[in-house]
């Protein structure tokens, strides 16, 4: 399977149903639910305007995109209350300095008996063969600064509280595994490679300059990380998924 079937293949919104995709930067994700669903009209919104032009780049390779795009924060939506079936959430509340906060703010625009769909990834479920103290520091420190940032990348196991503490009823999580070695390829090419290491990767000159680890430590863990996309290197990880109704 592929990593958005894992993520998103059994998400599907009833035809006719108005979906609000809260903070859907550059559109991946939007895609992937569109394709799932071509009878819903789906408003995606994001605070980025830059994120905003590569999603709307990505929806003129469609036809009939059943998804139009708005610049607007979550905590100032221009939207009437108890107005969408559903919404969805993807990769945002990790960013976020208060993640109820927002869910709160989000629920006053679901209808009642509407869903909320959350998906966030744990970077401590993260794990790997051949196994490597440096990568595993490498993780950590990304973990590290994101929580500076005031971001929590292990929010993931977390969505299960949050949801009810924002008053969400009948919340149920699904933890989705994402498992990589040589029989899959292309997993380990798209997520391994691509998607985890390349993240990791992204904040060495962060890491480096603020002492963290030594320039030497920082890429023994890169190539770490890389060395479990070889013939006989395995990846696991684990992204959650929530739902909740507003009653």
């Amino acid at each position: 399977m592929t990593l958005n079937e894992i993520l998103y293949g059994d998400t599907i919104f009833k035809e006719g149903s108005l979906v609000l995709e809260a903070g859907c930067g550059v559109g991946a994700q939007t895609k992937a639910i569109a394709k799932n669903s071509p009878g819903a009209r789906i408003i995606s919104v994001d605070i980025s305007l830059k994120s905003l032009s590569a999603a709307r780049k990505k929806a003129a390779d469609e036809t009939n995109f059943p998804a139009e795009y708005l610049n607007c924060d979550i905590f100032s939506l221009p939207f009437l209350k108890n107005s969408f079936d559903y919404i969805f959430v993807c990769f945002v509340l990790e960013h976020l300095k208060n993640p109820r906060d927002a869910l709160l703010e989000l629920l006053k625009f679901l209808k009642p008996g509407g869903e909320i769909i959350v998906i966030e990834g744990d970077h401590g479920s993260a794990f790997f063969y051949p196994d490597s103290s440096d990568a595993k520091r490498n993780i950590e420190c990304l973990v590290s600064l994101q929580a500076k940032a005031g971001g929590d990348a292990l929010i993931g196991r977390r969505l299960y509280p949050l949801l009810k503490d924002a008053d969400f009823s009948d919340v149920c999580v699904f933890p989705r595994i994402i498992y990589a070695d040589s029989s899959n390829p292309a997993l380990v090419r798209g997520f391994t490679k691509k998607t985890f290491t390349a993240m990791v990767e992204g904040v060495g000159f962060d890491v480096i300059s603020s002492g963290i680890m030594t320039e030497k430590e920082w890429e023994n863990g890169i190539r770490a990380l890389y060395r479990t996309c070889e013939e006989d290197g395995t990846f696991c990880y684990t992204f959650f998924k929530a739902t909740g109704k507003k009653i």
